[in-house]
């Protein structure tokens, strides 16, 4: 099916791993060994030169070629796609799928602007502004679906403000769209695949958005029309991405940056490493930076390896989440990443609270020490850090919770399996630890728990795969996933971290390639309902109160679009459902880690 794989770039597993000059050689050199070899199963090179630019590089971000690609620099991405592309323009969305009428039809009530509903990033939506209720979840039932085309996964976190939904896309695309009817108003392109959820910035009479995509750029565009405001390359080092969520604060923006190099890692003649993860606050107007804040202090040589490439360290320590917003206290919290190479820092696989005002650290907790990662640990390459993992950062937000009686606690999910409960007051203290998961690399606690303020709700990927070992490297694209193992969902009691209710992950009962009862996906929650979508491409609302299974949507399956777009769900991974108006809104396809493919937008309601 086209949607699925416009684009099959093969990068030659067997290849050089120089960084040649040029485009040209770089095809030579990685791509030329496959695309050359009259396989027909693999496009030749003159099929290729038939694509855009853009369309090449979506498969070597998030399509078919991601996993052997991962090994290549942004900047050599964008060369070999300059070099192949035929300069063609997208021709973009019909006619047809653009809205009628230029302004909004009808407001829903309520708002989903960033990660959560709030800068606490709790990712629970009030009754109010939810407008859904746990009596009508069993109601909800598809009202419309939007096709990205040529997309191979949904990657973009949505929002919803003023009955506007605003999304991007692992093309690059960002999209305005009517919430109720899923009609186009207006389209952006990014410079790299924009995976973080936007945010809504009222500035005077004028509203903008504000985003990142996965080559490091930070851009303003007006909310109404997309046009263009500003851009900035938010970091110079070249594997710089930005994962992150923005949170906005009295006219700044904060935002933190990850990084490719921890997968660059795996060639051998890779110097490794130098990026150093990052906070920054930017001001809404005009992008000017407020202050920078890096989590590691500069790398600087430390010898050489067994294969003469040169060792630098410390690094690593990317922020890939939200940061969350402590107004009260005038901080913000962040949870980070894994040390790269050596010397390990005790910022990593920690929650860093910083001044809102300056960037100053004020205090932060390390869960776990000396987690110093990269991919070439997964078979011995000379790139891995003697401390060889165990790879459990934080991939998620931390979310300030509200008690009774005045108290807040900061609760992190850890990849290792592991839920933490820190004290703002107490410069960070842990107040306690439980495990909900086995953990690991793509276990434990992924994109996002959710809490409602008693219990906070997470879910557990700790699926179990195996993959074939292809000349040293790690071939995520023959990853196979046990339909039977992974998954669950945990509640806690957030006084004192003692498990309510536990919900295994459902094993796979249809033989589809790709699937798993992993949970890896963020988890939203309203009043009396918890919703997890999994790999195996179901959305779940679970009860609250104990775990039941109130609705379940089966998201793997061909959708007729709004936009006629051929479309299909796969895989749940990345952003959970958006919540707002009687509405959910939730993606569906995931094709990296032997996932299903797709590429849709679901919109639901229990009304016509």
């Amino acid at each position: 099916m086209k949607f699925l794989f416009i684009v099959v770039l093969v990068l030659s597993p067997c290849a050089a791993n120089a960084a040649p000059a040029s485009g040209e050689e770089i095809y030579k050199s990685r791509c030329a060994g496959c695309h050359d070899s009259q396989n027909p199963r693999i496009p030749s090179r003159e099929a290729l030169q038939k694509l855009s630019k853009a369309r090449i590089i979506q498969s070597l971000y998030f399509g078919a070629m991601s996993a052997i690609a991962r090994t290549i620099s942004i900047a050599d991405k964008e060369s070999v796609a300059s070099h192949l592309g035929s300069g063609a323009v997208d021709p973009g969305p019909r006619k047809e799928a653009f809205c009628k009428s230029k302004g909004v039809e009808r407001k829903l009530k309520g708002n989903w602007n960033g990660w959560g509903p709030s800068t606490d990033n709790t990712r629970f939506q009030t009754a109010g502004a939810a407008g859904l209720n746990i009596s009508q979840v069993k109601g909800l039932k598809l009202k419309w679906a939007f096709g990205f085309e040529g997309d191979g996964s949904t990657v973009g976190a949505p929002i919803m403000v003023d009955g506007n939904l605003y999304m991007g896309s692992a093309s690059g695309t960002v999209y305005a769209l009517n919430a109720e009817s899923g009609c186009i108003h207006w389209t952006y392109s990014a410079h790299g695949p924009v995976r973080s959820a936007p945010i809504h910035v009222r500035n005077g009479a004028r509203a903008s958005l504000l985003f990142g995509d996965q080559n490091g750029w930070l851009y303003s565009v007006d909310a109404s029309s997309g046009r263009e405001l500003w851009k900035r390359k938010l970091d110079e080092h070249e594997a710089a991405r930005l994962t992150a969520s923005l949170v906005e604060h009295k006219g700044i923006v904060y935002v933190g940056a990850a990084s490719w190099e921890e997968s660059l890692s795996s060639n051998p003649k890779y110097a490794c490493c130098t990026f150093r993860g990052s906070v920054s606050a930017l001001r809404v107007k005009d992008g000017s930076v407020a202050w920078k804040t890096f989590l590691v202090p500069l790398p600087i040589k430390r010898g050489v390896t067994e294969v003469g490439t040169d060792r630098f360290g410390p690094s690593g320590v990317g922020v890939w989440s939200a940061a969350t917003i402590d107004a009260k206290r005038g901080r913000l919290y962040v949870t980070t990443g894994d040390n790269y190479s050596n010397p390990a820092t005790d910022t990593s696989d920690s929650v860093v609270a910083l001044d809102l005002r300056s960037g100053q650290i004020a205090w932060k907790t390390q869960t776990t020490a000396n987690d110093a990662y990269t991919s070439a640990c997964a078979f011995k390459g000379p790139n891995c850090p003697a401390e060889n993992g165990p790879d459990h950062d934080f991939g998620s937000s931390g979310m300030l919770v509200h008690l009774t009686g005045g108290r807040d606690v900061i609760l992190a999910g850890q990849k290792s399996g592991m839920v933490h409960a820190f004290d703002p007051d107490l410069n960070g203290k842990l107040l306690w630890s439980v495990r909900v998961g086995t953990g690991g690399s793509l276990g434990g606690v992924q994109w996002g728990m959710a809490s409602d303020g008693q219990q906070v709700f997470a879910a557990v990927s700790d699926m179990t795969r195996r993959a074939r070992k292809t000349t040293g490297l790690d071939d995520l694209q023959s990853v196979t996933l046990d339909p039977a193992t992974g998954g669950g969902i945990t509640a806690l009691r957030i006084e004192d971290g003692r498990k309510n209710w536990f919900k295994p992950g459902a094993p796979c009962t249809i033989d589809r390639p790709g699937c798993s009862p992993g949970q890896s996906a963020a988890v939203t929650a309203i009043s009396g309902a918890v919703f997890s979508g999994s790999f195996d491409g179901h959305l779940r609302a679970f009860a609250a109160e104990d775990g039941a299974v109130i609705w379940d949507f089966d998201t793997a399956q061909v959708f007729q679009t709004v936009n006629g777009v051929q479309a299909k769900g796969g895989s749940m991974d990345g952003a959970g459902p958006v919540i707002v108006g009687g509405m959910l809104f939730v993606n569906s396809g995931y094709s990296r880690f032997g996932g299903m493919p797709g590429n849709v937008l679901l919109a639901f309601s229990t009304t016509p």
